[in-house]
């Protein structure tokens, strides 16, 4: 249950529509205009600077933690810095367009138009990309065969050293980066870290400041004074001193996670394994009297500061990532520094309190092995049987290793947590670009189809001109990836960021500039259901049973299948043959021969800041536009119509067989390899979790998917007609939180694509 309190902040939420917020962008401006010469680490910790010493900042009646991204909770930020151009085009669009819509003012438009987008046409992160992109990168990318990512926003997808801000204090860690400026005086890294980190803490002391104002105020109730006061008194000492309990912690890993996004405007600055750097802090507030209803209440509030934030996209980016997931992606249990378990109070408390919340954010996840207490298991099935699609579960088995393969050290390795929607990364020690592009292989499947009209000889002809597909526009995206990579570097540097980020420090160097300790990309492979159904159809159809030929099938794709006698064939090819997702070997192996395929491709190459890109296999929410972009495919799909979701699921409504036929045919993918991120989305009636006896067949599932060493599980619990229900009657639905991709998301607020996308996913029974 949420208290008085918790209930009002909650409903406020979602009080006023979403509206563009320009703030950022005008002081932005402001600074640049005034830094014009400068180093670029230099200009942006300036601009940094500036805003957070001029932004306005807001603690409301009820606030028990303070820090605000806008003035007004989930506005959308506006940086036109990274591009100005896709916001000047859509300024019009904003309120009425198919996915996360936005409220603008006229005068909004007008100082964006005739102030903003002036100044930073040329000057900006995507200007920079896109003069040095090669023409044969960008007609691929015109093509929709990869979707290069961040061309147009911050630095993201990765975890601050929380642990190592509580322990020391902004002022120490300041005095270090002073202390290694002195011996480097013409550092410029270490200059601009300084600047941010003197912001930083003259920031909290605004915060600080206004809530001895508020205090002070006549019309402030008098028990809200109290709270006031305290709230001071946390501020004044956490702008330069260690945490010395939950309160402090909370407080501080929130103003941080609001400064940082103030210094890129990017999504997934993730909270890592709370449970373990909150430990020290929770237990000290327990010893000294906090009671637990105290420590609920607050950990409630931080939660709803989660939910504060959304991000505003473009039109095209919010196919790829619709329903606002912001990523502040909070991971509990799995393994220590030893490989043993690591479960303490805080993963039970933590996961409970999603009973209370019931919202998208934080995105918790769940790190299982075979050593997660059965306790845990109970508990985390019954928050899965809630119905939000929290937790997500992660299995330490096939991640652990998967990162040991990558060179990361063991003890590392054993600390991985989440960013984003599904990435694996290693908190405070990892910048690994995890969403830098998406790769459409049924694009690369169509490319090769109409490439040889003539036919193959053979069905393994076919396949291994699918593969030097695949390989040569993996060449090609690594190089828009790069570029991209370079982008950053040259035009937007994160200097507080990369402070708390090991070892940029030691380095004297920018994350963007290769500073931190581990240094991966991740590019997501997209497709793979489909590209074996396909396949599958082909190798029976037309090579072992010539029940159509080559030539009359490529015809009846490219018609759409509307020719006469297309549609029996159609229907023939869906049913006649095995689905990926069955547990049948023929098609699963075709499945995982082209994962492989494209995950060892993809090892092959370095990116700029001296790492290797990595393969994942997810889609956030993208397994929709990348299938806009793909003609008729011999599985039966329409031109058009969407791809299989989550990246390793089958292709929707082809799981016959049920829901462990589905976990055995990902078995049998190499999960180890997709070390950047690669879920499996099952869909359950809730009914089929029902009882005590539901949920321990969901501690059994979750058990095998565990032992068959799979990568990631997420799930829907939620029948089809309240998803019908809800679709045709939004308003009786505003609190229907429902699983995507990786993220869950108020189920209203995502397009009519997604809603029909998730009610048509098979709900399966156990």
């Amino acid at each position: 249950m949420l208290s008085t309190r918790t209930q009002a902040i909650r409903d406020s939420l979602f009080a006023n529509p979403r509206r563009v917020d320009l703030e950022r962008a005008v002081l932005y401006t402001q600074s640049y205009r005034q830094t014009e010469g400068q180093p670029v680490l230099i200009r942006r910790a300036r601009a940094f600077a500036h805003l957070l010493a001029h932004h306005r900042i807001v603690i409301d009646g009820w606030d028990l933690l303070a820090g605000n991204r806008t003035a007004t909770p989930r506005a959308g930020v506006v940086s036109p810095e990274m591009s100005p151009y896709w916001i000047l085009d859509e300024l019009d669009r904003f309120s009425v367009r198919p996915q996360d819509q936005f409220e603008v003012s006229e005068e909004g438009k007008a100082l964006y138009r005739e102030v903003l987008a002036p100044y930073w046409s040329g000057r900006s992160l995507s200007d920079w990309y896109h003069a040095h992109l090669p023409e044969e990168v960008a007609a691929a990318e015109r093509d929709k065969v990869f979707a290069v990512a961040q061309t147009d926003k911050g630095q993201g997808h990765i975890i601050p050293d929380y642990q190592m801000v509580l322990a020391r204090g902004p002022a120490a860690i300041r005095e270090d980066v002073r202390a290694r400026a002195a011996t480097a005086p013409d550092n410029e890294f270490y200059q601009a870290s300084l600047i941010c980190l003197d912001a930083l803490v003259s920031y909290v002391g605004r915060y600080a400041d206004e809530a001895k104002r508020l205090a002070a105020d006549p019309a402030t109730p008098e028990g809200r004074r109290g709270e006031l006061v305290r709230m001071t008194g946390v501020l004044r000492h956490v702008a330069r001193e260690p945490a010395r309990d939950l309160y402090d912690a909370l407080q501080l890993v929130w103003l941080l996670c609001v400064a940082l996004q103030h210094e890129s405007n990017a999504s997934s600055i993730s909270l890592g394994r709370m449970d373990q750097y909150l430990l020290p802090y929770y237990r000290a507030s327990m010893d000294a009297g906090m009671s637990d209803a105290e420590a609920r209440e607050l950990l409630r509030c931080f939660y709803l500061k989660t939910n504060t934030v959304v991000f505003l996209r473009s039109t095209e980016s919010a196919k790829f990532f619709g329903g606002f997931p912001t990523g502040y992606n909070l991971v509990v249990g799995g393994v220590d520094e030893q490989g043993k378990d690591a479960s303490n109070e805080l993963p039970y408390l933590l996961l409970d309190l999603q009973h209370d919340t019931r919202l998208p954010q934080p995105n918790l996840s769940l790190r299982v092995s075979s050593q997660t207490p059965d306790e845990l298991l109970h508990l985390a099935a019954d928050v899965i049987h809630l119905g939000d699609g929290i937790p997500q579960c992660f299995n330490d088995e096939v991640n652990v290793p998967a990162f040991l393969r990558q060179g990361v050290s063991e003890q590392d390795a054993r600390d991985y947590a989440i960013v984003g929607c599904v990435e694996l990364s290693i908190p405070g020690r990892m910048y690994g670009l995890h969403d830098i592009s998406m790769f459409n292989m049924m694009k690369c499947f169509e490319i090769t189809l109409k490439a040889h009209p003539e036919g193959f000889l053979s069905f393994e002809a076919l396949c291994h001109e699918v593969e030097r597909t695949i390989d040569h526009y993996i060449a090609l995206m690594t190089k828009g990836c790069n570029a991209c990579g370079l982008a950053h570097r040259a035009t937007s540097p994160a200097p507080l960021l990369s402070t708390l980020v090991h070892d940029s420090l030691e380095r004297g160097r920018d994350i963007t500039d290769g500073g931190a300790r581990y240094n991966p990309s991740g590019v997501q492979g997209v497709g793979t259901a489909n590209l074996a159904d396909s396949l599958e159809a082909l190798r029976k159809a037309v090579f072992e049973e010539g029940i159509v030929s080559y030539q009359d099938l490529m015809e009846a794709l490219g018609r759409n299948w509307q020719g006469e006698g297309d549609e029996a064939l159609r229907q023939r090819l869906m049913t006649r043959y095995p689905k990926y997702g069955n547990d049948v070997d023929e098609v699963d192996q075709l499945g995982a021969r082209f994962l492989d395929h494209y995950g060892q491709e993809v090892e092959r190459y370095d990116n700029v800041r001296g790492g290797r890109f990595q393969p994942g296999s997810y889609t956030v929410s993208a397994h929709i536009p990348l299938g806009e972009v793909v003609g008729a495919t011999p599985d039966g799909r329409r031109a058009g119509e969407q791809l299989a979701d989550g990246g390793l699921s089958p292709m929707v409504g082809r799981d016959v067989n049920g829901p462990t036929a589905s976990l055995v045919s990902v078995s049998k993918l190499e999960n180890w390899r997709d070390a950047n991120g690669s879920p499996l989305n099952i869909k359950f009636s809730p009914s089929a979790l029902a009882g005590e006896d539901g949920l321990q067949k969901l501690m059994a599932y979750l058990r095998a998917f565990c032992r068959l060493k799979i990568q990631h599980i997420q799930f829907n619990v939620v029948d089809r007609a309240t998803l019908l229900d809800a679709q045709k009657h939004p308003d009786g639905h505003r609190n229907l939180v429902v699983r995507v991709a990786g993220y869950s998301a108020m189920f209203v607020e995502l397009s009519r694509a997604i809603q029909d996308d998730i009610i048509n996913r098979t709900e399966h029974v156990l």
